[in-house]
């Protein structure tokens, strides 16, 4: 017989998953056995997502933190698409019984809670190959398929693409009034991005061949660059592993799988260790992320790049909304 099911404590698990300015664009409901899991469309990004596809990827992610909260108990659980006739209906999680404890889940599930993003540099040391093809297999396991792009001519491509994006953003009044909607400055906000977790540093100026997002572009003020001595080492420049997920299909469906694998990805790099953080700019924008596909030959469609590796600062937490306010319980 199937225990009793703590959904409060399910959902608090799967609330820490990141999201995309972390607008946290979920719905559960829980009904006797299962989990209900729904994109709230109140809390989208018309101009950064308008298909609403990264925040879709944001809800996988939630999805897998459930799973790897529940069987992490000793719960056997299965994932159902959602309903057709609710195309906000992305995914169904179900108890089926008991099953043992996955002692590798359990380390998974015991990482929910120590995972954050990092944006600031990472240190001078490489990932570990071993833990690369770790990666690809967990995401071969569940449909995903994962491309290393940090070397040779596919770096060469993505940072291109990427800087593009990057500017082509920038430059769009819409894409800025957005972005300064989600950033908050008090450190208690349950949403948005917090200043705080913001490197101060403009990511163009960082020695680095991989851009990241600006979140405080529009909020620079200018100034003259420190001089530099001439006897000064060159700066170490940050090569971070960078990782590809995609799937064959690019529907709903193909994007709630791509969360799950990102999921198991970013737990699976915080047990070890590492951090990661998101470089999605490419893929905002339909011609640089057809392109992105084009160039580097893709057999489907590119759902998320990540840039990981081992943190150089301590991670900060962002806020997340209460279960209370994300969670109905149904008879």
């Amino acid at each position: 017989m199937t225990r009793t099911l703590d959904w409060d404590e399910v959902v608090q698990a799967a609330t820490r998953a990141p999201s995309i300015h972390n607008t946290q664009p979920w719905r559960f409901t829980a009904v006797g056995d299962r989990l209900e899991v729904r994109f709230d469309p109140q809390r989208s990004l018309p101009v950064l997502d308008p298909t609403h596809r990264q925040q879709v990827i944001s809800c996988g992610v939630a999805v897998e933190f459930a799973v790897l909260a529940l069987r992490s108990r000793g719960h056997d659980v299965a994932v159902d698409a959602g309903a057709q006739d609710d195309p906000d209906h992305l995914a169904t999680v179900r108890v089926l019984g008991d099953r043992p404890g996955d002692d590798d889940e359990r380390v998974l599930a015991a990482a929910i809670g120590a995972r954050h993003t990092t944006r600031a540099p990472f240190l001078a040391r490489d990932v570990p190959t071993d833990l690369l093809e770790q990666l690809q297999a967990d995401a071969g396991g569940l449909g995903v398929w994962v491309a290393d792009v940090s070397r040779d001519d596919a770096e060469l491509v993505s940072v291109l693409l990427l800087e593009r994006a990057e500017q082509a953003e920038a430059s769009d009044p819409a894409y800025r009034a957005e972005l300064e909607a989600w950033l908050r400055t008090d450190p208690e906000s349950a949403d948005g991005i917090p200043v705080d977790a913001v490197p101060v540093d403009d990511p163009a100026a960082r020695p680095s061949n991989w851009l990241v997002r600006d979140f405080l572009v529009g909020r620079r003020t200018a100034h003259a660059a420190a001089p530099v001595a001439d006897d000064a080492p060159p700066p170490v420049v940050e090569r971070p592993a960078v990782l590809l997920l995609g799937t064959m299909r690019d529907d709903r469906t193909a994007w709630v799988q791509a969360g799950r694998v990102l999921g198991r990805v970013l737990l699976r790099l915080t047990a070890a260790g590492l951090a990661a953080s998101p470089m999605t700019q490419a893929l905002d924008w339909p011609a640089t992320r057809a392109r992105l596909t084009a160039e580097l030959s893709l057999v489907g469609h590119p759902q998320m790049m990540l840039r990981l590796g081992w943190p150089s600062t301590p991670a900060t937490t962002t806020g997340r909304r209460p279960v209370a306010e994300v969670l109905t319980t149904a008879d």
